[in-house]
């Protein structure tokens, strides 16, 4: 298992350069530069600004542009925001990073307790009026894009019932205790459950589809033969072996709820790393945008890393030798 690890972990640098490589060269050949809207402005000098593109580096090639990022990169660094007064893009991550994980952490915690019960009961009732109700609820929750269900929740919820407020991470700045706690709560239950909906549904339907398939199949048959309780079949042999693609589906999760995150904030004008993310691609700030892009695919690398590491704790049959 160590060697597997330590080979996936070493297998992480390719990839991440290819990866990188690629989103260096959409943002590079995108119209537009850091300093598009300054030129549209006749107030601006053109020299002024040609000075500038060459002390940003803009004017270089493409390949020098990437190799200079590339180099910061390995030196731990990763450059200077050009449109945030030129705070270091790691400044900049740090300080919207945690509520992005907030956001992240109590969707993903929604999914999880919505969906795994509703599907389990489904597999152990189905066509029954319930499972009819959680396959409706399951289309809707992929149908409805996210931007529409998050404008939804705000009208029904913070403007009609005033429950929840309808943007922001905190109500009040200053806030300590318990008090902080709870106000960062209510700002993310509208946020976490938009984020979540569409998760929810897919991993309800799977839930759903991988336990019948196992409750099929001969080794269960085997297990009601020697007299076990049903209750010990389900939780014990059914649930275990049905729970192997979800886990697959769970290590991509974590990394596309932060890549996902972006239409989320921006409906809630929530400041996290989305937020920070949809602002750099329209302000064309390059190291913002690689920054950004190298934290997802981390996060989603590592995901599947620990979703590989769990086959072999959920399922004592896989085995990396």
């Amino acid at each position: 298992m160590y060697i597997y690890v330590i080979r996936r972990i070493l297998l992480f640098i390719p990839m991440l350069i290819a990866v990188s490589f690629i989103v260096f060269m959409l943002a590079f050949i995108a119209p537009g530069d850091p300093l598009t809207g300054e030129r549209i402005d006749p107030a601006v000098d053109a020299e002024v600004l040609d000075q500038r593109r060459e002390a940003l580096g803009i004017n270089d090639p493409f390949y020098v542009q990437y190799f200079d990022w590339l180099g910061s990169v390995a030196k731990g660094e990763l450059g200077n925001s050009i449109n945030y007064n030129s705070r270091t893009v790691e400044g900049l991550i740090l300080s919207r990073i945690d509520n992005t994980l907030y956001l992240s952490v109590f969707s993903l915690l929604f999914t999880i307790i919505v969906a795994l019960p509703i599907g389990i009961y489904s597999a152990r009732k189905p066509y029954s009026l319930l499972d009819y109700g959680a396959t409706t609820f399951a289309f809707l929750g992929l149908a409805i894009p996210n931007f529409f269900a998050g404008l939804l929740l705000i009208y029904v919820f913070a403007f009609q019932l005033g429950w929840f407020p309808s943007q922001g991470s905190v109500s009040t700045v200053g806030l300590s205790g318990f008090d902080y706690f709870f106000d960062k709560i209510r700002h993310l239950i509208l946020p976490g459950t938009t984020l979540g909906l569409a998760s929810t549904a897919i991993y309800m339907r799977y839930i759903r589809s991988e336990m019948l398939d196992v409750m099929t199949s001969d080794f269960i048959r085997a297990v009601k033969a020697k007299g076990m309780g049903n209750r010990s079949v389900l939780y014990k042999h059914t649930l275990r072996n049905a729970l192997i693609p979800v886990i697959t589906l769970l290590g991509f999760e974590f990394g596309m709820l932060l890549s996902g995150a972006v239409i989320t904030e921006a409906v809630f004008n929530y400041p996290g790393l989305g937020t920070l993310f949809l602002d750099s691609i329209i302000n064309r700030d390059y190291p913002v945008i690689m920054g950004i892009n190298l934290i997802l695919s981390v996060t989603i690398l590592v995901g599947n890393l620990l979703a590989d590491i769990c086959y072999a704790v959920v399922d004592p049959r896989i085995r990396y030798d």
